[in-house]
């Protein structure tokens, strides 16, 4: 299988708001970025979106290891948080889990491949971090009318 490093960020501009994810695609020394940007959103969503994008760019199943600095969607993958929510009717401890038609998505999406998670700290030292997050503001702060609709954020606002 080959070998693909993921970079991911998700912005907002207030939670909820103008939102938007960044990624980098790197395969073989070569890189590929992804941004998009949403009218009304959350942070999380446009994080797990993120991934979710990523991991669906993929053609076949490849060996992945994912950045983010969310611990959200690091912690919940890695933890196996995420496959219990689904498990359990998307009910977590304390209630219900937010995000259930992103997780089980992402769940889905990552279901080919073997991935391997790793935290970063986001506005620090790390520079695809960095340009994730670039891409995630630049695309949430874009022109309104050329935003996309976060569907199911509409409906459950």
């Amino acid at each position: 299988m080959k070998d693909v490093l993921i970079y991911t960020d998700g912005a907002c501009s207030g939670n909820p708001g103008p939102g938007g994810f960044g990624i980098i695609l790197s395969y073989a020394g070569r890189e590929k970025e992804f941004s998009c940007g949403f009218r009304k959103t959350t942070n999380n969503r446009m994080e797990l979106l993120a991934v979710i994008i990523a991991l669906e760019a993929l053609k076949e199943p490849c060996n992945v290891t994912l950045y983010s600095d969310s611990k959200y969607v690091v912690d919940a993958i890695r933890l196996g948080w995420a496959e219990n929510w689904r498990k359990n009717g998307w009910k977590r401890k304390g209630g219900q889990a937010l995000n259930p038609d992103l997780w089980a998505r992402l769940l889905d999406a990552k279901e080919p491949h073997t991935l391997s998670c790793v935290w970063v700290k986001g506005h620090a030292e790390n520079a695809k971090n960095n340009r994730c997050d670039e891409l995630a503001t630049t695309a949430a702060a874009g022109d309104p009318a050329s935003l996309l609709i976060d569907e199911v954020y509409e409906k459950m606002s």
